[in-house]
């Protein structure tokens, strides 16, 4: 077991990885640049905020074992109980805790008001995640996705994917429309910072989908055959399947736009790892190709639907990991196969429809709960702090108004330090004041 320990060790460190730096990179690549501290600051603050969280009571909500729908949030208050050793698997779970509330702040990108941040985040975690995580990881028979519906999910195409993308849909129609949106352009201000958060978000992932196994007591030589063999899986589906929606994605980009961008390749890396995530250890590897394939495709185009539909997903929260996450959940109930972690054959194999609607059920479940949830959070922070930046505030770039800082220093003879940023917006409010 020292080996698995190891090999736990270095998963948790690649998720944790997937939040800082990468999806701070992929979502500050994306921002324009008066806004990209920002959005990078809303990663770094969800991990401090979620982790601390999570030891405290979200290991408890996600996996007490009070035999009971929802878990008791103090059986296990700051880990009383649980052995050092099993800290390593609770610091697992944490990371992906943490990434879950940081995804969200891809879709209120330039207009969401840092302190309402900071106050939705543990919110949200503590009312909609740890609960959905007792659903969904937490695989015994009080468990409602695993354990009354039968719906498998590897490593969090609900609990995940799907969750955090109902709650940034929630959050952009309550938050409205960026000012000058759609009809002003903005565009990324730094694709490259994007493409490498993109490359490190596929690092990060094997560690996310290759970690996700879990031993129910098994040793010796049924402990070795079975983490080769599902480890094996898990790695080569995530791969293939990311390398998949990378094409699938360009393609429909090629036919609807003309070009093959950088950004969609990035993008379609990261529908491809979306969609993989609940069907890993499901499906073999032409599954895993033909859902990287359908995801990259359908989340190209399903990026394109805010314009069409008057919602300003900043950052296609929602078109990637709502709608990748969907994807790769129900077609679970098509592509998996009996020899997989869920033991199930799908609707291609000679399933029948059973598979099919259990994936289905746990998908509106999780659409269901974490849409009804996020609703009353929001418009509880709306009614008292409020959600919305000031106009003024949002039309100059909400890195200074919220931090008093900006990226990038554009003025010669400073130094770039945080007392001549102040310096300088000292003064230009001053000159503005004097006009």
């Amino acid at each position: 077991m020292d080996g698995y320990y190891a090999f736990m060790l270095v998963a948790t460190a690649f998720v944790l990885m997937m939040t800082v730096p990468a999806l701070a990179l992929f979502y500050g690549g994306m921002s324009r640049s008066k806004s990209v501290l920002n959005m990078m600051m809303m990663s770094y603050v969800a991990a401090a905020i979620v982790g601390i969280l999570y030891v405290a009571v979200g290991w408890s909500m996600g996996f007490g074992g009070d035999g009971t729908l929802f878990a008791n949030p103090f059986e296990l208050l700051w880990l009383d109980g649980v052995s050092t050793d099993g800290y390593i698997y609770v610091m697992f779970q944490m990371t992906f805790a943490i990434i879950t509330a940081a995804l969200i702040s891809g879709a209120v990108a330039d207009r969401l008001k840092f302190s309402a941040w900071v106050l939705f985040v543990p919110l949200w975690a503590v009312i909609v995640y740890f609960p959905m995580a007792h659903m969904v990881f937490s695989c015994t028979d009080d468990s409602l996705i695993c354990g009354r519906i039968g719906a498998q999910d590897y490593a969090g195409g609900t609990a995940v994917h799907i969750n955090a993308g109902v709650a940034a849909l929630v959050l952009v129609v309550l938050l409205g429309k960026r000012v000058g949106w759609p009809k002003e352009q903005m565009r990324p201000h730094n694709l490259t910072l994007t493409m490498l958060g993109a490359g490190l978000l596929w690092m990060g992932w094997y560690g996310f989908n290759v970690g996700s196994i879990v031993f129910a007591g098994e040793e010796g030589e049924a402990f070795s055959a079975r983490f080769m063999s599902e480890t094996g899986r898990t790695f080569g589906t995530t791969t293939l399947a990311t390398m998949a929606a990378i094409l699938g994605w360009l393609l429909v980009e090629r036919l609807l736009h003309g070009r093959a961008t950088s950004l969609g390749a990035a993008s379609g890396i990261v529908a491809g790892l979306v969609a993989i995530t609940p069907a890993a250890g499901a499906v073999n590897l032409s599954g895993a190709v033909a859902i990287g394939a359908i995801a990259g495709a359908v989340c190209a185009w399903a990026v394109g639907l805010k314009y069409k539909l008057g919602y300003d997903d900043s950052l296609d929260v929602v078109g990637v990991h709502l709608v990748g996450g969907i994807i790769g959940t129900v077609l679970i109930g098509v592509f998996s196969t009996s020899d997989g972690a869920g033991g199930v054959d799908g609707l291609l194999y000679g399933g029948g429809f059973g598979s099919l609607g259990d994936q289905a059920l746990g998908v509106l479940v999780a659409v269901l709960y974490s849409g009804v949830l996020t609703l009353v959070i929001g418009l509880a922070i709306k009614l008292t702090i409020g959600l919305r930046l000031d106009e003024e505030d949002e039309v100059n770039g909400i890195d200074l108004a919220a931090h008093g800082e900006s990226a990038y220093d554009l003025h010669s003879g400073t130094s770039g330090g945080r007392s001549s940023v102040l310096a300088a917006a000292t003064s230009t409010s001053t000159e503005g004041a004097n006009a």
